[in-house]
C-alpha cells in the first residue's frame, strides 16, 4: 500500500490554520439511496463498538458519521456493542463509550443493543448453515488452522475434517454449547472456499469454544461467534440499512455479504456495508494495543491523561464536543487513506474556544511589581472585557493595588533589540489599566531579579492607546487579591510525526515527548476564578486556552492547558526544516 497523504494545513500570516475542503462520500450514497426510495427511503445506522477499551477521536469520526448521517435524512442510529470476546470486555468500557456518545452530543434514545442479545439467533443461524452444507465443526487446532490457510500467493488446504457429515456436525456442534470440549477442540467453519484469493473466505471461523464467563450473559455460553459472522447478522435482525466500518473491512464484504446471501430466507432484512477512510493524525497513536501500553507501563497517568488521544483524555485536557464535531465534518469522508495533521484539530479547538471561553488574568512564573506613587491599602476595581468576541459576555471587575504580579519573562534587565515589554525606564501599559514605567530593579543576593520598582500614569486608565502610545501591553494580577493555583502544561506526547512507524527491532515507545508535561506550581490567577467548577474553559490572556481540571478541589485550582494561542510547533519545523535544508555548518 501507498504511504497515506498527509493532509496539512495551508500557512498563514498568523500561522492559523484555514478551513479545509472536506467531502462525505457516504452521505452522497445515503441521499441517492433516499431519492431512489431503496430500503423504503428509510436510513438506520448504527454505531458498533466493543466494549473492550476506552473510545478514542478515531471513533469520534465514526460516532459523528453514523449519527450525523442517520439525523440528516431522519433516520434511526443504534448503539450496538460488539461483545463477543468476554475475555476482554469489561462494563467499565461499556459506561465510558455511553458516556463519551452523550458527551459528543448523540443520543441512540431506546435503541441500545449487544450482539449478545443476538446469541441465541445467531446460534441458529449457524445450525442452519450446516444444515445446508455450509458449515462444518473442524478439529484442526488453531496453528493447524493458521497453516493450511494458505498465503497471499498460494491457495489454502482443505481440513480434514471438512467432509464431516451434516449429523456429526450438527452433534458436534451442540456439544461443543453443551460445554463438554475443552477451549481449542473444536471451532465452527464456514465451507466456502480455500483456494479463493481473498484470505477471509477461506473457510473462516465461525464460532470457538471460549469458557470465560461474559460480562451480560455469565456462564449460560461457553462458545461465542466471531466478529465477521455476528456483525452483518445483527446488522439484519436490527434493520440496518448502511452498515458503516472503517477500510480495514473493505476485504471482508464478500464475506458480509456471503453470510446474508446464505441465510437469505432467515434473516428479516439485508444491509450494505460501505467502508471509509479511518482517522490517522500526526503525532498520534490510535491502536487500542499501543494505548493500553502507555497506560500498563504508566507513561500516562491513565486512559484520560490529558495527553492521550481517548475521548476521556481530550474533555479532561478541556476540548469541547462542539470542536470535535466540527473538526470531523471539516476532515471531510472519504475512500483514501490520509494522515490529517494534528494542527487542524488544535485550530478547530481554538476556533470554537475563541467564540465562548471566557477571558481572565493569569500569572504563571510571578515576578512582583511595586508601585510607589501608588496610596498603600488603596484598591481600584477596573473593567475587563470578558469576551471581545461575545459582546453579550459583558464585563467583570479585576482588583488593582500597590502590589502587582507580572511574568518574569515580560522584563528583560538587558533587553534585546525590539523587546516591546518592561525593561528598566521603559513603559508598558497593564491590560486594562495604566502606562507603568520601572525605574528600580531590586535583587536577591545571588543576583536574581525579585521585584521592580515603578511608577503609574494616573491619566492613562482608559485613554485610547492612540493618545499616549506605548508598544507593550502586559498582562497582570493584584498580589493581595490573586489566586494560587498549579497550571499544568501540555504538549503532544510524541516527538515525531509517525510515532507508529519505526524500524525492526526499535521501540515505538522511544518516541515519547519528554517535554509533554510540565507541572508549573505557584502561578497567580484572578480571584474571579474562585470556584471555578471542573471543565470550565478560560483563555489566560497572552498564555493560551486552559481548563479547571477535576483534581481541583476547595482552595487549590488546577488547570490543564487546552491548546496554546498560536500553533507552536509549525515555527519549530519551519526553523528545523531550514535547518536542515542549509545543511551541517
Amino acid at each position: 500500500m501507498e504511504n497515506p497523504e498527509t493532509v496539512r494545513p495551508e500557512p498563514t500570516a498568523a500561522n492559523e490554520t484555514p478551513a479545509v475542503p472536506s467531502g462525505n462520500f457516504i452521505r452522497e450514497i445515503v441521499a441517492a439511496d433516499v431519492r431512489a426510495g431503496k430500503h423504503g427511503g428509510r436510513v438506520h445506522t448504527r454505531f458498533p463498538p466493543e466494549p473492550n477499551g476506552y473510545l478514542h477521536i478515531g471513533h469520534a469520526k465514526s460516532i459523528c458519521l453514523n449519527f450525523g448521517v442517520a439525523a440528516e435524512f431522519a433516520g434511526k442510529c443504534n448503539l450496538r456493542y460488539d461483545d463477543t470476546n468476554p475475555t476482554k470486555e469489561d462494563v467499565e468500557y461499556v459506561e465510558a463509550i455511553e458516556e463519551d456518545v452523550r458527551w459528543l452530543g448523540f443520543d441512540w434514545e431506546d435503541r441500545k443493543f449487544y450482539a449478545s442479545d443476538y446469541f441465541e439467533q445467531l446460534y441458529g443461524y449457524a445450525v442452519d448453515l450446516i444444515r445446508s452444507g455450509k458449515a462444518y465443526v473442524d478439529s484442526l487446532s488453531a496453528d493447524q488452522i493458521r497453516e493450511y490457510r494458505g498465503t497471499l500467493t498460494e491457495p489454502g488446504k482443505e481440513s480434514p475434517y471438512r467432509d464431516r457429515s451434516v449429523d456429526e456436525n450438527l452433534d458436534l456442534f451442540a456439544r461443543m454449547r453443551a460445554g463438554e470440549f475443552e477451549d481449542g477442540a473444536h471451532v465452527l467453519r464456514a465451507r466456502i472456499d480455500m483456494a479463493s484469493p481473498n484470505l477471509n473466505m477461506r473457510d473462516p471461523v465461525l464460532y470457538r469454544i471460549r469458557r470465560v464467563p461474559h460480562h451480560r450473559t455469565g456462564d449460560e455460553w461457553c462458545i461465542y461467534p466471531m466478529y465477521d459472522f455476528a456483525h452483518g447478522l445483527s446488522d439484519a435482525i436490527e434493520g440496518i440499512t448502511h452498515s458503516i466500518c472503517t477500510l480495514e473491512f473493505e476485504d471482508h464484504r464478500p464475506l458480509y455479504d456471503w453470510f446474508l446471501d446464505e441465510l437469505a430466507g432467515r434473516i428479516p432484512s439485508r444491509p450494505r456495508q460501505y467502508e471509509f477512510a479511518r482517522l490517522n493524525l500526526t503525532y498520534t497513536v490510535m491502536s487500542k494495543r499501543k494505548l493500553l501500553e502507555l497506560v500498563q507501563e504508566k507513561h500516562v497517568s491513565g486512559w484520560d491523561d490529558p495527553r492521550m488521544p481517548t475521548l476521556v483524555g481530550i474533555r479532561r485536557r478541556g476540548y469541547t464536543p462542539e470542536a470535535m464535531r466540527a473538526f470531523c465534518e471539516r476532515i471531510g469522508v472519504g475512500k483514501r487513506e490520509n494522515v490529517v495533521d494534528v494542527a487542524l484539530l488544535e485550530h478547530a479547538v481554538r476556533e470554537d474556544l475563541n467564540r465562548r471561553a471566557p477571558r481572565v488574568m493569569a500569572v504563571l512564573h510571578p515576578l512582583r511589581i511595586v508601585l510607589v506613587d501608588f496610596p498603600e491599602g488603596k484598591v481600584e476595581q477596573l473593567d475587563a472585557v470578558n469576551n471581545p468576541e461575545d459582546a453579550s459576555a459583558g464585563t467583570r471587575r479585576v482588583a488593582f493595588s500597590r502590589v502587582l504580579y507580572i511574568e518574569q519573562e515580560d522584563f528583560r534587565e538587558n533587553p534585546p533589540k525590539k523587546f516591546f515589554r518592561l525593561s528598566p525606564g521603559a513603559e508598558v501599559r497593564l491590560r486594562y489599566a495604566y502606562i507603568v514605567k520601572c525605574i528600580e530593579v531590586v535583587k536577591d543576593a545571588s543576583g536574581s531579579v525579585v521585584e521592580l520598582r515603578c511608577t503609574h500614569d494616573r491619566g492613562t486608565l482608559g485613554v485610547n492607546p492612540t493618545d499616549r502610545r506605548v508598544k507593550g501591553t502586559l498582562h497582570w494580577v493584584s498580589s493581595a487579591h490573586a489566586l494560587d493555583a498549579e497550571v499544568r502544561l501540555y504538549d503532544r506526547l510524541f516527538s515525531v510525526e509517525d510515532p507508529g512507524e519505526v524500524p525492526e527491532g526499535k521501540d515505538w515507545k522511544a518516541h515519547l515527548n519528554p517535554n509533554s508535561l510540565e507541572i508549573v506550581t505557584g502561578c497567580k490567577v484572578e480571584a474571579s476564578l474562585a470556584g471555578a467548577a471542573p471543565e470550565s474553559r478560560y483563555q489566560f490572556e497572552r498564555q493560551g486556552y486552559f481548563c479547571v481540571d477535576r483534581d481541583s478541589s476547595e482552595g487549590r485550582l488546577v488547570f490543564n492547558r487546552t491548546v496554546a494561542l498560536r500553533d507552536t510547533w509549525a515555527k519549530i519545523e519551519k526553523k528545523e526544516s531550514g535547518a536542515r535544508s542549509q545543511g551541517p555548518e
